[in-house]
C-alpha cells in the first residue's frame, strides 16, 4: 500500500497555492443549497471517493448508476455562481494566513503527516523528519448528484475488477505488450503464469480499490481519472482531512458562512480494516495473519500505521509489514 499520487487541482488563495494529492470529501450541493463562496473551475475538480470497501465476491450494488452523466440544469457551475454570497477570492489576506496556521497545527496534532523527502530517514524511521500532508484549506464544492452517483458506480466497478482478475487469458494477452516495457507488470504476469501452472485456485478475495473521478467543466460528465487496485492508499489521511475540513469550517464560520455538517462523512480507514477483517474471518483459520507488504523506504508510513491501527483496536488476529 505505497503512496499513489494522481492528478489533482490546484487551487491559489491570495497567492497561497494549495495542493490536493489526498482524498478529501467534497461539498456536496444541490440546487436550494447556497454554501457562500464562488467555485471556479478547478474548484469543481472532484477528487476521490472510497466506497465502503468489502468481500467483492459478495458485494452487489444496491442502486444501478444515474442515466444521465451530466449535472442537473439547477446545479450547473452558473446557476451556483448566482447563489454565492461570499467572493472566495475577497477573503481577507490575514485570515488566510489565520487559518493556514491553524490548519497546520491542526494537522500535526492529529497525524496528518508524512515523512519530509529532505530528512534522510524519514521513510524508514517513524516519527524521524515529519511534514504536514498536502491538503487543500477548504473543502472543493461538489454536485450531490454526481457524489452519489460515484458511490453508486463503486460496486459495479469492483464487480468488474473482479471479473477481469478472473479471465486468464485475457489478462496474459491484454498486457503482453505492457510487460514488455515495464518490470513491475512483468513480474506479476509471471507469478500469474505459475498460479496458473500449478492450478492454483483462490475462492476467497479481497479487493481495495480507489477510483478518481474529476468533473469536466465543458461537459459537466463525471470523468474517471483513474481506478488503483494495488496502491490504494490515503484512506487513513483521506479521514483526517474531512475531519480538518470540518473544524476550520466550524472555526470560521463567522466569516466563511459555510455549513460544516455539508462536508459528508469519510470512514473509508474504518471500511478497508472491516473488509480486511472480513477477508481473514472467511479463511476460518485463527493462525493466519494479516500482511502489509511495503516499500523500504515508505513516507507514507502513516497513511498505512492508521490502518493498522483501527485493525490492531478492533479485531484480534495478528498483522506484519513486509518490506519489498
Amino acid at each position: 500500500m505505497g503512496a499513489a499520487y494522481s492528478t489533482v487541482p490546484i487551487q491559489t488563495l491570495h497567492s497561497h497555492t494549495i495542493f490536493t494529492p489526498f482524498p478529501s470529501n467534497p461539498l456536496p450541493i444541490s440546487s436550494n443549497t447556497s454554501l457562500g463562496f464562488i467555485p471556479t473551475s478547478q474548484n469543481l475538480q472532484n477528487q476521490n471517493h472510497l466506497r465502503k470497501p468489502t468481500k467483492i465476491m459478495s458485494q452487489s450494488s444496491q442502486s444501478s448508476p444515474r442515466n444521465s452523466g451530466k449535472v442537473d440544469e439547477l446545479e450547473t457551475l452558473d446557476r451556483f455562481s448566482t447563489k454565492s454570497s461570499l467572493d472566495f477570492h475577497g477573503i481577507d489576506q490575514k485570515l488566510v494566513q489565520k487559518m493556514v496556521y491553524d490548519a497546520l497545527v491542526w494537522s500535526s496534532l492529529h497525524g496528518l503527516v508524512v515523512g519530509d523527502k529532505s530528512a534522510q530517514r524519514s521513510g524508514k524511521v517513524p516519527g524521524v523528519g515529519l511534514v504536514h500532508a498536502p491538503f487543500a484549506l477548504l473543502p472543493t464544492p461538489f454536485p450531490e448528484s454526481h457524489y452519489k452517483q460515484a458511490c453508486e458506480l463503486a460496486p459495479i466497478f469492483n464487480e468488474l475488477v473482479d471479473r477481469v482478475s478472473l479471465d486468464a487469458k485475457f489478462l496474459q494477452d491484454t498486457l503482453s505488450r505492457t510487460r514488455k516495457v515495464d518490470g513491475f507488470t512483468s513480474r506479476l504476469l509471471d507469478i500469474h503464469s505459475k498460479m496458473l501452472e500449478i492450478n492454483k485456485k483462490e475462492e476467497i478475495r479481497l479487493g481495495l480499490h480507489r477510483s478518481d473521478y474529476m468533473l469536466d467543466e465543458q461537459t459537466k460528465f463525471l470523468l474517471q481519472i483513474e481506478m488503483n487496485t494495488i496502491s490504494s492508499s490515503f484512506s487513513g489521511l483521506g479521514c483526517l482531512v474531512s475531519q480538518l475540513h470540518r473544524s476550520l469550517l466550524d472555526s470560521y464560520r463567522e466569516f466563511l458562512q459555510l455549513d460544516s455538517k455539508r462536508v459528508p462523512g469519510n470512514d473509508a480507514n474504518s471500511q478497508f480494516a472491516d473488509a480486511v477483517a472480513k477477508a481473514w474471518t472467511e479463511y476460518n483459520n485463527p493462525r493466519s495473519v494479516v500482511m502489509f507488504v511495503v516499500q523500504a523506504e515508505e513516507r507514507n508510513m502513516y497513511d498505512q500505521h492508521w490502518l493498522s491501527l483501527v485493525l490492531k483496536e478492533r479485531y484480534p488476529f495478528s498483522f506484519y509489514f513486509l518490506c519489498l
